[in-house]
């Protein structure tokens, strides 16, 4: 394989790129982001492209000529970037790796990050989705990862090759900038006066195996992947021994301005999510890709009290985990 990864820079990137690298399958890899990995990665041709130059992205990808994209270039709103940012990387990245891509004639495999906010939490629609659910987000986060999800299974289907939609659960990890982490840290946390309702997390280390294990394992189609469990606001803060503050109506509005000037901005999806919970199926993840993820959501929220603060400006300047603990 020849490997090309998006959004290499990050905490996930660097991690698919390391457990890439050791693989003797894998006879070149290229990574390409905003910026590089903080840890350098023996055989890995760093390329620091901004998505947004799409001249730079096209020369770049057909230089490199990979059998196999992993887009993780799924810029989440308020970690590395704002929320506007967020959207115009996350798509304009997508339109030109995949494109290129495609036009090579090399490309044998897809795999791309996506999440469970693609299913939105309207009135009505399944508490614990399964991938038979038909996508309908509610926030533009997740319809930023839908949009991700379509150009792939799209640009998949055009050349005939196996397409992953791996839906994560909201990641979270010592050097992972979580706005909702960020947030359930404060030492007073806003939450729902009116409901109480049950959210999951996936660890970064396990997304990267899942990553791995898709593009081994040629998976076509979308796979959630979730920490097993559940915990709610309420639960969380109780294990980090926080201070809950119930909101209603227009109470979110002061709220989020409030969190944002103390440095924990709460864009859309983080806000559904405290309001409406977010849940998923995650039963197919083991038999497709063979492993379900190890850590589960009641022992990632308690251990995120722990880790380091991770700010938006700051991710790069963290030891990898391995070396942390």
């Amino acid at each position: 394989m020849r490997v090309l990864i998006t959004g290499v820079g990050g905490a996930l990137g660097s991690r698919v790129a390391r457990l890439l690298d050791r693989r003797p399958d894998v006879e070149a890899l290229a990574g390409l982001d905003i910026v590089a990995p903080g840890r350098s990665v023996r055989r890995l041709d760093m390329l620091v492209i901004d998505p947004l130059d799409r001249r730079a992205v096209l020369a770049a990808v057909t230089h490199f000529a990979p059998t196999a994209v992993v887009h993780l270039g799924i810029y989440e709103p308020d970690a590395r970037s704002t929320p506007r940012e967020a959207v115009e990387r996350t798509a304009a990245g997508t339109v030109a790796v995949l494109g290129a891509a495609a036009e090579l004639g090399t490309l044998d495999r897809i795999v791309v990050r996506s999440g469970i906010e693609v299913y939105g939490r309207r009135r009505g629609s399944p508490m614990t989705p399964d991938e038979s659910v038909r996508p309908d987000p509610t926030t533009p986060f997740g319809r930023s990862l839908l949009r991700v999800e379509q150009l792939a299974m799209a640009t998949g289907a055009d050349v005939g090759v196996p397409t992953s939609a791996l839906r994560f659960g909201p990641l979270v990890g010592p050097e992972f900038p979580s706005p909702l982490a960020r947030l359930l840290r404060m030492r007073a946390v806003p939450v729902s006066a009116m409901a109480d309702l049950p959210f999951q997390l996936l660890h970064t280390d396990d997304a990267a195996r899942a990553v791995v294990d898709a593009l081994e394992r040629r998976v076509d189609g979308p796979v959630n992947v979730v920490g097993a469990g559940a915990v709610t606001a309420f639960q969380a803060l109780r294990m980090g021994r926080r201070i809950p503050l119930r909101m209603l109506g227009p109470q979110w509005s002061l709220a989020r301005l409030v969190s944002a000037r103390l440095g924990s901005p709460v864009p859309d999806h983080v806000l559904e999510l405290l309001q409406r919970g977010r849940t998923a199926d995650g039963s197919r993840a083991a038999s497709v890709l063979g492993r379900a993820p190890l850590r589960s959501t009641p022992d990632l929220a308690r251990a995120l009290f722990t880790w380091h603060e991770v700010q938006p400006a700051d991710w790069l300047k963290l030891v990898p985990e391995e070396e942390a603990a």
